[in-house]
C-alpha cells in the first residue's frame, strides 16, 4: 500500500484545496500518472501518482482543504490483498444493524460523513444526526448536506450560517424562480483580491497617463511578422515592442525598477517583467526573466510558452515571483482606458489599452492614426511624478520610432 501525500506546495503555501479528481476509486493507475488537481492561493497544480497500482481508497473529495504532508488517499499495489478490506473500513464504516434506527442517528452519522459534507455541516452548525445519507452505508455525501443545508434555509431565512458554498440561494423573483447563487471563492480569487487590497492599503498609488502613435510600430510589424514567424516560429506581437521599450526606460529611471523594503529602497539592476495573462481561474502574472539580455524572438516564445502553462495551469511557483515590473494590456480585452494596481512589492505597472483609429494633428494637418492610452500606476513613496511622466514620455518616444530599439538611444 502507498500513500498519495500532498507535496510541498512552495514558499508560504501550507494548504490548499481539491478542484478535481482525475482518476476515480478502483482504477488503475501508473507511476507519474496525473491523480487530482490542486489550487493554492498562487497556483494550480497536479499530484501525480507515487507507484503504478489501484487507486483503492480516496480520502478526500473535491472543494475539500489539505495540508502539505497530508495524505489524501492510497494505491494498492499488486498483490497486496490487504487493500479492499481496509478501503471499506475507511469508506464504508461498518454500521451495527442490532441497534435502532434512533440510536443509529445518534451515533454514527459523524463518522460516515464524508470530509467535504462534515465541513458544510460544521459551518452551517447543523448536527449530522439530522441529515439522512443517501451514500453507501448511509454515508453522508457532501449533496446530501447541501441539500440539507438548502431545505433548512426555507425555514429560517435570517440564518445566515445554513447558506453553504455553491448552494442556489433562496431569493425569487415573482416568477418563482431563483436569481442569485453562491459559490465559494477559489483560493487563487482569494489571494488575488488580498494582494490588490495590500497595494491600495500600503503603497500611495498614482496613475499617470499618455497616449502613443501605434504607426511605425504596426507598419514594421505587417512587414516583417511573416518571415519572422518562419524564422522563430513565434508571432510577432505587439507585446515584445512594450517589453524592449520599457526595459529601455527602466535602465534610464531605476526607481520605476526598484521596491520599497521598510525604511530602505532596494535598486534592481535585473529585468524580470511580469505579463498579466487572464485565465478562466483569474488573473496570474508569470514573469519573463533577463529580457534585457533577450531578442524579439526570445521574448515572443517565452510569453507564448508561459500563456500556454498559464492556461493549461500548469504555471509553478518559480514562473510566477521575482519579477521587477509588470505590463497588463487590457487592450485584448477592448479596454480603452484604466488605472491598473501595482503588483507588490513593485512600485510600479503599464497598462496598455485597444488601439483606436482618432483624428490626430501630424504637422499641421489632421491625419487618422492608429492610438493608443497608456497607463503608468506608480508608487509615490518611491516615485516621483517627473520619474514617471519621464519614464511613459520614453516609452512613448521608442514605440513611436522603434528604430530607436535595434540602436538602443
Amino acid at each position: 500500500m502507498t500513500d498519495i501525500v500532498i507535496p510541498a506546495l512552495g514558499e508560504s503555501v501550507t494548504e490548499a484545496s481539491i478542484v478535481r479528481w482525475v482518476k476515480s476509486k478502483g482504477d488503475f493507475v501508473n507511476l507519474d500518472d496525473p491523480l487530482l488537481e490542486l489550487e493554492t492561493d498562487k497556483v494550480t497544480l497536479e499530484i501525480n501518482a507515487p507507484a503504478s497500482g489501484i487507486l483503492s481508497a480516496i480520502s478526500f473529495e473535491v472543494d475539500d482543504t489539505v495540508e502539505v504532508g497530508q495524505v489524501v488517499g492510497k494505491i494498492s499495489i499488486s498483490g497486496d490483498n490487504s487493500v479492499a478490506s481496509s478501503t471499506n473500513n475507511v469508506d464504508n464504516p461498518p454500521i451495527d444493524n442490532s441497534s435502532s434506527d434512533e440510536s443509529t442517528k445518534n451515533t454514527t452519522p459523524e463518522t460516515i460523513a464524508s470530509p467535504s459534507a462534515s465541513k458544510i455541516l460544521r459551518e452551517g452548525g447543523i448536527n449530522p444526526s439530522l441529515v439522512e445519507g443517501s451514500g453507501k452505508s448511509g454515508r453522508i455525501t457532501k449533496n446530501d448536506a447541501v441539500n440539507h443545508i438548502s431545505k433548512s434555509s426555507h425555514i429560517d431565512d435570517n440564518d445566515s450560517k445554513t447558506t453553504a458554498p455553491n448552494v442556489e440561494l433562496n431569493t425569487v423573483n415573482s416568477n418563482n424562480i431563483s436569481n442569485e447563487k453562491r459559490v465559494k471563492m477559489s483560493r487563487l480569487r482569494q489571494r488575488i483580491a488580498e494582494r490588490l487590497k495590500e497595494a491600495q492599503n500600503t503603497a500611495a498609488i498614482l496613475t499617470t497617463f499618455n497616449e502613443i502613435d501605434m504607426t511605425n510600430v504596426m507598419s514594421l510589424r505587417s512587414r516583417v511578422k511573416s518571415v519572422f514567424e518562419k524564422k522563430h516560429g513565434a508571432k510577432l506581437g505587439f507585446m515584445s515592442f512594450f517589453v524592449k521599450a520599457c526595459v529601455l526606460a527602466l535602465q534610464e529611471i531605476p526607481e520605476v525598477n526598484a521596491e520599497v523594503s521598510g525604511s530602505d529602497i532596494i535598486y534592481k539592476n535585473h529585468y524580470d517583467i511580469g505579463v498579466a495573462v487572464g485565465t478562466k481561474s483569474g488573473l496570474v502574472v508569470p514573469v519573463v526573466r533577463g529580457v534585457d539580455n533577450m531578442s524579439f524572438a526570445d521574448i515572443e516564445n517565452e510569453i507564448q510558452n508561459l500563456a500556454i502553462k498559464a492556461r493549461d495551469g500548469k504555471l509553478s511557483i518559480s514562473d510566477l515571483t521575482g519579477g521587477t515590473f509588470t505590463i497588463s494590456n487590457g487592450g485584448v480585452y477592448g479596454s480603452l482606458l484604466s488605472t491598473p494596481i501595482i503588483n507588490p512589492p513593485q512600485s510600479a505597472i503599464l497598462g496598455m489599452h485597444n488601439i483606436n483609429k482618432r483624428p490626430m494633428v501630424v504637422d499641421g494637418k489632421i491625419e487618422i492614426r492608429p492610438m493608443m492610452y497608456l497607463a503608468l500606476s506608480y508608487d509615490h513613496r518611491i516615485i516621483d511624478g517627473k520619474g514617471a511622466v519621464s519614464f511613459l514620455i520614453r516609452v512613448k518616444e521608442t514605440l513611436e520610432d522603434p528604430e530607436r530599439m535595434l540602436l538602443q538611444i
